[in-house]
């Protein structure tokens, strides 16, 4: 997932952006309001955490402007005003939640997951896909056998590969677009390449396709997650895609 971090305390967003990279996330970082328009004209992102007290147009005139403009990733708010008035103010300008400083890192990735979860219409922190499951909160990836009561053969993914396989099944049962899957792995101060998405999704190939999942290449666009045939993937169970 990449994350846009507009905050202009250069240590406070070193620290929120170290905390945010060492959960998967890909975050880019700006110091004002008008570099976050701009950037948010040419790039996409799956979520914004603003801070109110920016120089020059402040962070509510920006979550508003950005609504205005027709942008509908979650925004968190953060702030270190408390009052109630404020709080109302937020969230009424646009913003999607608030939490005031100094908070606590663990807090604020859970309200980014619940975020993440609600803008995907998902509504658990475990994502799952046939017997594939997903543990966002502790990230934590294994294969569920002998149906729902059944033992949950834990997986090992790599960060980045976590990265991937968890937009697949936030996408899912719909195709997930390659270049979004690029983004979601980078921000602007780290360099990878195109093909590096390919890299990725052949090895997860090779770990889910023992299980019966297979990633399909949709030529032109990206990759879909899938269930293989029974006859390719003996034991293999079929069914809609769950969140």
């Amino acid at each position: 997932m990449r994350l846009l971090l507009v905050e202009d305390d250069v240590m406070v967003a070193s620290g929120i952006k170290l905390g945010l990279t060492g959960a998967g996330y890909a975050v880019d970082w700006v110091g004002n309001a008008e570099r976050a328009l701009e950037v948010t004209r040419a790039e996409t992102f799956d979520l914004a955490v603003i801070d109110i007290g920016l120089p020059g147009m402040d962070g509510l005139v920006l979550t508003q402007t950005l609504r205005k403009a027709g942008h509908a990733m979650p925004v968190l708010i953060l702030t270190a005003r408390d009052a109630l008035q404020d709080r109302v103010q937020g969230l009424d300008m646009g913003g999607d939640d608030y939490m005031v400083k100094p908070f606590e890192l663990p807090e604020l990735l859970a309200r980014l997951r619940a975020l993440l979860r609600r803008s995907q219409a998902a509504t658990s922190a475990t994502l799952s896909f046939g017997p594939l499951e997903l543990d966002t909160a502790l990230r934590q990836a294994c294969i569920r056998t002998g149906g729902a009561g059944g033992a949950c053969q834990p997986i090992e993914l790599g960060p980045r590969e976590w990265t991937v396989m968890e937009y697949l099944m936030l996408q899912a049962p719909k195709p997930a677009n390659k270049d979004k899957l690029l983004q979601a792995l980078t921000g602007w101060d780290k360099e990878i390449t195109p093909n590096a998405v390919e890299v990725y999704i052949s090895r997860l190939r090779g770990k889910l396709e023992p299980h019966g999942l297979a990633l399909r290449s949709i030529r032109g666009f990206g990759y879909r997650l899938e269930l293989m045939e029974p006859a390719a993937a003996p034991g293999a169970t079929t069914g809609a895609p769950t969140l």
